[in-house]
């Protein structure tokens, strides 16, 4: 009981005090879950966040589910979920109620403004720290600096291209690899 506890308030935290959803929670999660706590180690961390990402709903309820699952179960996985989501949760069920009048308020709309910022500073902190972590072989180096390239290309031109088709490519490519390197096709599907 006493980690259900401490997966719920754990993540209640990182819920209340991250602006910016899922991709700003990304480092308070790291450090809280890896570095903190020792639920989980870092590789495993990266994996999560990839696989966070690639399934359906907010990255960081997927990464709560995740570690509240390997430490405790279902039980774990609901703890740690309800404790990321109530805070935001509440803070905006609370704000609907005044969201006219919040928003009319001058250090209000300055706050959110300096909040935008750290948001965007966050995220850019989360890619450099997974970038400088992963493993410095051709393929994830191929794959980074493909989906680098399109990424500016796309914004640059101002092409209309979902991030799903992005991934999926990667996912092919990395599937592809890993497949062409196995001699024994069959097993890589057991």
């Amino acid at each position: 009981m006493k980690l259900l506890l401490d997966l719920f308030l754990t993540f209640s935290k990182i819920g209340l005090f991250t602006f910016g959803g899922g991709y700003a929670m990304i480092p308070h999660i790291e450090s809280t879950c890896v570095t903190r706590k020792e639920w989980i180690a870092h590789e495993e961390m990266m994996d999560i966040a990839v696989i966070a990402e690639s399934t359906p709903g907010p990255i960081a309820i997927n990464c709560a589910t995740y570690v509240g699952l390997k430490k405790k179960g279902i039980p774990g996985a609901a703890a740690a979920t309800l404790g990321v989501i109530l805070p935001s949760f509440l803070i905006l069920l609370l704000i609907s109620f005044f969201l006219d009048s919040f928003l009319e308020i001058r250090w209000v709309a300055s706050a959110f403004k300096g909040i935008k910022i750290a948001v965007g500073i966050l995220i850019l902190d989360a890619a450099v720290k997974m970038i400088v972590k992963m493993k410095k072989t051709p393929l994830p180096i191929m794959i980074l600096s493909a989906s680098f390239a399109a990424m500016m290309l796309i914004n640059i031109f101002a092409l209309r291209v979902s991030t799903i088709i992005l991934m999926l490519a990667a996912a092919i490519t990395g599937l592809s690899v890993y497949l062409i390197k196995r001699p024994d096709h069959k097993e890589a599907f057991k």
